[in-house]
């Protein structure tokens, strides 16, 4: 009679974790592929059916035709429904504009076939799920440039689709970059255009749930109570550092509003907050605390210049302007909004292989 076998020792139990890691790594990965290969199909239904101009050739009613005969032709294949279908053509008119190469059904990988340039872009583009798409072919309106951007910040981010449907909904792509800022004159050139990405105008602050009259206490108070809202809507890469961050310079002692800390720049960023109209001594302020920032806080070699951003309830756009012409420190200006609607919930950026199985399986089925 055989007996259980208990094995206690510590190498054993750190193998079986290692194991189930490279399982679980290794049904992501095919999960991906999968995703791909099915996008590449969907692709190339969508360019047949432009190409060969179908409705205009076969009538109006090709495509209920078409859905009914492939499914005939494979039975079981999910994702081959009239409104799929419709979907392919779509999805092959919004991005076939840049992208201009595609490998042929039964072609070498995407990696041995595609030029460099442009393949960073096919690459996203055919990585994130249908569902995916089809939220961008809905709410994108052919704007392929919003599209694309949306489609690059998913890959990056890890979106879901609800967390994608969120940052549509609030206008992340208008606003994304739109600060005034002098950070070209300022930075050097390699990190001027990142450091303008990572801004927005407005800032939207209506997750605060600030409604009544407020100071500028209140207002910061309501941001760090919601400091994974906050994060969010200031973007990738953000750290918090410290509220009435505390300076000595020389005798005076001094605070600064919100002090954060950008990973992708590899930089201090000073947040000040102010609840009226922009002014030209803000900008003085700001960058003073910036100067300071640099001489207390930065380490050479490891930290690149400071950046201020000045947040402001309303600026008046030339004002704004001079102002940043007057200062030899990086600063971008932008106004906040309390009344834009933020949906209440956002959901963890990164689904489960569960999650992620089910959605490359299984959402292409029916619509």
């Amino acid at each position: 009679m055989s007996k259980s076998i208990s094995i206690i020792d510590n190498e054993y139990r750190q193998w079986v974790k290692e194991l189930a890691l490279r399982y679980r790594s290794s049904q992501l990965k095919a999960a991906v592929k999968v995703n791909a290969e099915m996008l590449r199909f969907y692709w190339e239904l969508g360019r047949d059916i432009v190409e060969k101009e179908a409705e205009k050739r076969w009538g109006d009613k090709v495509m209920s035709r078409l859905s009914v005969d492939l499914r005939e032709a494979m039975p079981g294949v999910s994702g081959l429904t009239q409104r799929n279908i419709y979907y392919c053509k779509q999805f092959y008119q919004l991005y076939s504009p840049v992208v201009e190469i595609m490998p042929q059904a039964g072609a070498k990988s995407a990696d041995e076939t595609l030029p460099q340039v442009g393949a960073k872009l096919e690459s996203d583009i055919f990585c994130i799920p249908w569902g995916h798409h089809k939220v961008l072919m809905d709410k994108c309106s052919g704007d392929v440039d919003k599209a694309v951007f949306y489609a690059r910040q998913t890959v990056e981010n890890g979106w879901s689709r609800a967390m994608l449907l969120n940052f549509i909904s609030i206008g992340m792509f208008e606003r994304q970059g739109k600060a005034l800022t002098n950070f070209s004159r300022t930075l050097p050139a390699a990190d001027s255009d990142l450091a303008q990405e990572l801004t927005k105008d407005p800032y939207d602050f209506a997750f605060t749930g600030v409604t009544r009259p407020y100071n500028e206490r209140i207002l910061k108070d309501a941001l760090l109570r919601n400091i994974t809202r906050f994060l969010t809507e200031l973007g990738t890469g953000f750290a918090y550092v410290g509220k009435e961050y505390r300076l000595q310079i020389g005798e005076t002692e001094n605070f600064i509003d919100l002090l954060f800390y950008n990973l992708n720049l590899s930089c201090y960023v000073v947040i000040e907050v102010k609840i009226g109209k922009f002014e030209f001594a803000d900008v003085g302020q700001l960058g003073g605390y910036v100067v300071a920032c640099n001489h207390i806080l930065r380490k050479e070699g490891r930290d690149n210049p400071t950046i201020g951003l000045l947040i402001c309830k309303e600026k008046d756009r030339i004002q704004a302007q001079y102002a940043l012409e007057s200062s030899s420190q990086p600063i971008g200006i932008s106004e906040y909004d309390l009344e834009r609607f933020y949906p209440e919930k956002i959901e963890g950026t990164m689904p489960s292989i569960e999650e992620l199985e089910t959605s490359l399986q299984g959402e292409g089925t029916d619509d």
